[in-house]
């Protein structure tokens, strides 16, 4: 009998994901609108956004439900023995959950009180649910330790690996959260990243995880039909959260996190972007090395409209990716 070419397959999972989202879409958008899920804005972002405000967020439902959905779907036709054949993306399902729940806790507050979770009990919340995914990764999953470029074999990390872990799990929720702030931008990145995890994926002929890659890959492009400038949605925490999330866990799982900071390389420099700010700011008694921080205001208050800031951002995370995937394939 003649097997799929899972490269094909996987192909294939992220158009039918596409198209579910798409179709989705607007009906929980008009959920969404009836419930009152407008997004306030903070005042720490340029004027020109103003436009925005009372945009429908916790648009992450629209994102991450399809992925469960179909993942499930795809499961369930193989079930033997009350054994549930797609354990693997058990892990990355379980991250999404938490994540997305924790940041749908933290939208509904910021719409109904005007602020959310306090940045402590989110930051614990979030490392001990990333304790427990490197844990399940280590332990469960036995996931290979760090691949480097040009070496065949897995390296040992040792004790470092749970610390490590659990900052790729947390930094790159953070991250991508960081990223959101531009109608696409986090949608487009984050899509193109998972889609070189994808790839790698089918490499190590890790075929769950590349299932698991292309559907979210396939959700995030069909919810980036909305997202597009001028946006009807935003991801909000309950997306960019969860997104992240698994962004961290799939590096960990394939051991090719090494050259995450290639393949999520915007999310990377908007990070940096704050952490030097922030600090900058605290050195010198008030100065600053941005116009503003995220690096996408930054630009954005230079005279670039917001979609030549989303576009250029792609481009650069599209040429970063592509020099990734050449690393961990070197």
């Amino acid at each position: 009998m003649h097997t799929p070419d899972p490269g094909l397959v996987a192909l294939g999972l992220l158009v039918v994901t596409f198209l579910l989202t798409w179709l989705w879409t607007p009906p929980l958008l008009r959920l969404l609108r009836a419930l009152g899920m407008g997004k306030g804005l903070r005042a720490d972002v340029p004027e020109r956004h103003l436009a925005k405000l009372g945009t429908v967020t916790m648009g992450g439902w629209v994102i991450w439900l399809p992925v469960v959905f179909m993942l499930l779907f795809i499961h369930a036709t193989r079930v033997y023995r009350l054994r549930f054949s797609g354990q693997v993306v058990l892990l990355p399902l379980a991250m999404v959950f938490g994540f997305g729940l924790l940041g749908a806790v933290d939208d509904w507050l910021g719409i109904r009180r005007g602020y959310g979770l306090r940045a402590r009990t989110k930051f614990v919340v979030q490392v001990l649910l990333a304790a427990v995914g490197v844990w399940w990764i280590q332990h469960i999953y036995a996931a290979p330790p760090l691949f480097l470029p040009g070496i065949p074999k897995p390296v040992p990390v040792g004790w470092w690996y749970f610390p490590l872990g659990i900052f790729i799990i947390v930094g790159s929720s953070n991250a991508v959260n960081l990223t959101d702030g531009l109608d696409g931008l986090a949608s487009l990145v984050t899509a193109t990243s998972f889609a070189a995890f994808g790839f790698l994926a089918l490499h190590h002929e890790a075929m769950e995880l590349a299932q698991f890659c292309f559907l979210l890959t396939g959700s995030l492009l069909g919810f980036l039909w909305f997202n597009v400038h001028p946006a009807q949605v935003f991801m909000g925490d309950t997306g960019s959260l969860a997104v992240g999330a698994a962004l961290g866990v799939v590096a960990l799982m394939l051991g090719e996190w090494f050259v995450l900071p290639f393949l999520a390389l915007i999310p990377v420099l908007e990070t940096l972007s704050v952490i030097l700010q922030v600090a900058y700011f605290k050195l010198t008694g008030g100065r600053r090395i941005f116009k503003m921080s995220p690096l996408h205001h930054h630009f954005e208050l230079s005279g670039w409209a917001e979609t030549q800031v989303v576009t250029r951002f792609w481009l650069t995370q599209v040429m970063a990716a592509l020099v990734g995937v050449a690393l961990a394939l070197a």
